[in-house]
């Protein structure tokens, strides 16, 4: 029987195709909208949803034959032809006399109609937005992150290497297989979300949040005899070690992100991450000040005083002469552009290299003479004479 309601809409327009489109035409436009709004895939989305149910209406009626004729006869007739149908108004909102989405998809769930066609599109669902759904698949998840330390030497910090680690990680249970039923348990489907794996709130309104569901824990069948050695878990604990490559240039306390290294997902899904944090073990002579290296160089009184070439160490490279003048005071900080840090870019920092004058504590009688030589020729002290005049 025709809806009054018909007259006020154009469902053809609803589903982007002509008047005249063909019946697979039709199911194919309802298909690609259906994906596109589906309210499981847009969730909190609600222009989508309110779309996804004007889509779903429209299909309802010119995807069926016998409505579609009713509805065609009816536009074409115009406002004298309503009225006369739809017993009381009802409309597809829901409401009194009428029906909403969720109705309507179970009731055409085994015609071949809607619900059948959500079986396509979403493995197996035969309901939508507040509706509960039934899968035959098992929901694919990912696996669990790991967290781990790591202590590399602070060569390796700064070239990169690649480390074994020994890691304890959630796997399937051994004896279950991480089904979570005791073996030689047949299961079956959980009563509460009838196999979805989640189920689904009302928020207020048409739409409703869904949730993973309590009672199997996402895994759609449940076992009435638990597996004795997880506990019903399906997860065991399983010793394993892998291979990581630490990226040059990684600062001590970083953490490093290796991506599918964590725990093994169920059913499908893909492995968790694992996140290492470095600690970098201090070296005895560099220090390290962002993408820089530090190095205290020691010089004697001479050097400073006449200035000198000191040749000094670096890491990975041959020694650099660092060219002191006449005068250096104790503290100046010298900079050996690139040879650092390896940075993100692949550049390198810099080696910042700090005089320190060392006093010797004891003199040969040569160096005695000599020093008291130049006291001689230094004359009086000036240096303290600002400290009196200042207090």
């Amino acid at each position: 029987m025709a809806n009054a309601e018909w007259l006020n809409k154009d469902y053809y327009k609803d589903l982007g195709v002509a008047k005249d489109a063909s019946a697979a035409d039709i199911k194919k436009a309802y298909r690609r909208l259906a994906r596109e709004n589906h309210p499981d895939s847009n969730p909190g989305d609600t222009a989508k949803h309110d779309r996804f149910k004007k889509i779903a209406e429209a299909y309802d009626v010119v995807g069926d034959a016998e409505k579609r004729t009713e509805y065609d006869q009816m536009k074409a007739a115009g406002p004298a032809f309503g009225g006369g149908f739809g017993g009381g108004g009802g409309g597809f909102g829901g409401g009194q006399g009428g029906f909403d989405l969720s109705d309507l998809l179970r009731e055409r769930a085994g015609q071949g109609g809607i619900g059948d066609m959500f079986g396509d599109l979403f493995g197996g669902a035969g309901g939508a937005g507040g509706g509960r759904r039934t899968t035959s698949r098992p929901r694919a998840a990912k696996g669990a992150d790991v967290e781990t330390t790591a202590t590399i030497a602070f060569v390796d910090a700064l070239d990169g290497v690649t480390i074994s680690l020994r890691l304890a990680s959630d796997q399937a249970c051994p004896s279950c297989q991480g089904t979570g039923g005791k073996p030689g348990t047949r299961p079956h489907i959980c009563a509460e979300c009838e196999g979805a794996g989640y189920v689904s709130g009302r928020q207020g309104g048409a739409f409703s949040m869904t949730e993973t569901c309590p009672a199997c824990g996402g895994r759609q069948l449940v076992y009435d005899e638990p597996c004795p050695t997880c506990d019903g878990s399906g997860r065991g604990r399983s010793n394993r070690t892998i291979q990581a490559r630490i990226p040059a240039g990684v600062k001590d306390g970083q953490r490093i992100r290796l991506r599918g290294k964590g725990g093994a997902g169920e059913n499908g899904g893909p492995a968790g991450d694992l996140f290492v944090t470095v600690k970098v073990s201090p070296h005895r002579l560099f220090g390290r000040k962002g993408d820089n290296l530090t190095l205290d160089v020691p010089v004697a009184f001479d050097e400073a005083a006449l200035g000198a070439e000191v040749k000094i160490p670096t890491i990975g490279g041959a020694p650099v002469t660092l060219k002191l003048p006449a005068g250096t005071p104790n503290g100046r900080t010298f900079r050996v552009r690139g040879r650092g840090a390896k940075r993100a870019d692949g550049t390198n920092g810099d080696l910042l290299a700090t005089v320190e004058v060392h006093v010797p504590g004891r003199l040969d009688e040569k160096a005695r003479e000599a020093l008291q030589a130049y006291r001689e020729a230094r004359g009086e002290s000036t240096l303290r004479a600002n400290l009196f005049e200042e207090a």
